[in-house]
This record gives structure tokens, sequence and C-alpha cells, in this order.
């Protein structure tokens, strides 16, 4: 395990918010799968990291939980507000894509495609 001192210097507060040091990947990204509750060892299988990165990920998300919660709420709020705000501003483009007829040879793959998302919309 990583000693505090060497945790504070594993995360780094850069511009997209508190990040793994030498990496793109920030703790709101091991967050969504902390709170999914997957094991450390996929996580850290999953964005390609050290033991010693994931373990000061875990440990400063441990001893900095509410702020960490907190500000990954904010993020989690950001990105919907930006998903609502291109789908939007997109609205008339998507409709025309989606009107367009399929291309020949993609029946099947639609019908698949058709028939999960209306299990899914019929999930609670």
């Amino acid at each position: 395990m990583t000693t505090i001192s060497n945790e504070k210097t594993a995360i780094i507060r850069t511009e997209r918010g508190l990040t793994i040091a030498g990496t793109r990947i920030t703790i709101y990204d091991i967050m969504d799968y902390v709170t999914a509750q997957y094991p450390p060892k996929f996580i850290r299988g999953l964005f390609d990291l050290t033991e010693a990165q994931i373990n000061a990920a875990l440990a400063y998300i441990e001893q900095n939980r509410a702020d960490v919660e907190a500000e990954y709420q904010m993020v989690l709020k950001e990105a919907e507000e930006l998903r609502l705000y291109y789908e939007e501003k997109n609205r008339d483009l998507i409709a025309r894509i989606a009107a367009q007829p399929p291309k020949p040879g993609t029946e099947a793959i639609r019908a698949k495609l058709q028939a999960a998302k209306a299990k899914l919309k019929s999930q609670p």
C-alpha cells in the first residue's frame, strides 16, 4: 500500500478534475465503477492501471469520501446537462438520420437493435 504522502502526489488536480498522475483517468471515472461495486482488480484492468495507481485512487476516495462524492455528483449533473444540451441542439439531425431508410443487408441487425431498445424501455 502506498503512503499518504505518495497518495497525494499520485492524485493531482488538472483542468479535468482530480486525476491519477501520469494518466488522463479521473477519480470520477473510477467512482463510476466504485459506486457500481466493481472489484478493484477489475477496475485496474479496465483502465490499465498499476497496482500502486489503483490503490492510491481508492485510498484517496476513501480518505476524502465526502469531498469526492460531492464533486462526483457535480460532474454527473454537468454531464447530464451537456447531454441534454447536445440532444436538443442536434434534434433535427438525429431525426433526419433516423428517418433514412436502412442500408441493404442491415435489416436483421436493426430488428435486433429495436428489440433490445423495446426490452430496455419495458424494464422498470
